[in-house]
């Protein structure tokens, strides 16, 4: 089974076709950039471009950049505040004709590395996914299930986001060493440690391309992995997000009995 799976970001928007049964893409992804100041319309009208390239009919998953609760995004990180209050999956649907399920950017990632990648030996205990980039992304789960929408990056260490401290943008903008980036990014996970007391971190995002340059200078007690399917994570995770969430509704349907 093909579901198309999106991944919406500040900077781009990214299609490709996966096969949800093994979390491979079928085809070569398909990126466009995201409009200037990536209001609603603007964006719904991007995604519909990269849904035609496609030329895709059935439902599709989007990974989005905000806490989304049953389809609504309730914050704006790294997008226009117009966001806020917005129901992303009905805008997307009515945009593209097709039946849209929209999730947390990081938690998309975090299910297709729990289904398909670095967590996948995982299923019992907490697993916590953190995506190391232009913030800090996260999905925990907790015995093979996903908690929604944690936002570890906002979580506030010394008076400020620990995203603001550890993220690969602020290593990039400070030009830290990766020993230099380390020892910030020890304080946020030792911080995520005490409040959540994970068995695993796995480390996705930009940061994770370079993982045996600064995983030797870490000290926690969990165990600390590199994600696998890397920028491909978001896309498949947010299919395989459209697929399950379309055939529970569908089996809903067909067992309720009628009035």
């Amino acid at each position: 089974m093909e579901v198309l799976g999106l991944d919406i970001g500040g900077s781009g928007i990214k299609g490709a076709m996966v096969d949800v049964a093994t979390g491979l893409l079928t085809a070569d992804r398909f990126r466009l950039p995201t409009p200037e100041e990536a209001r609603p319309k603007d964006v719904a009208n991007v995604v519909n471009q990269v849904v035609k390239h496609f030329s895709y009919q059935g439902v599709l998953g989007a990974g989005f950049p905000a806490v989304v609760h049953h389809g609504v995004a309730y914050s704006a990180a790294n997008i226009d505040k117009s966001w806020i209050g917005t129901d992303v999956s009905a805008l997307l649907t009515g945009e593209t004709g097709c039946k849209s399920y929209v999730l947390n950017d990081a938690d998309a990632a975090g299910l297709a590395e729990m289904e398909f990648g670095a967590g996948k030996a995982y299923k019992k205990g907490v697993v916590a996914m953190l995506t190391i980039g232009t913030g800090i992304g996260s999905a925990l789960f907790i015995d093979g299930k996903l908690f929604p929408n944690t936002e570890f990056g906002h979580i506030e260490i010394r008076g400020k986001d620990a995203e603001r401290r550890a993220s690969d943008a602020t290593r990039e903008r400070k030009k830290w060493t990766w020993e230099e980036w380390a020892m910030r990014f020890q304080e946020v996970l030792s911080t995520y440690e005490r409040l959540f007391s994970p068995d695993v971190f796995i480390i996705g995002g930009g940061a994770s391309k370079s993982f045996d340059q600064y995983v030797r200078f870490l000290r926690i007690r969990a165990e600390i992995i590199p994600a696998k399917l890397l920028n491909q994570a978001g896309l498949v995770g947010a299919a395989v997000y459209a697929y399950r969430s379309n055939s529970l509704l569908k089996s809903a349907r067909g067992t309720k009995k009628p009035e």
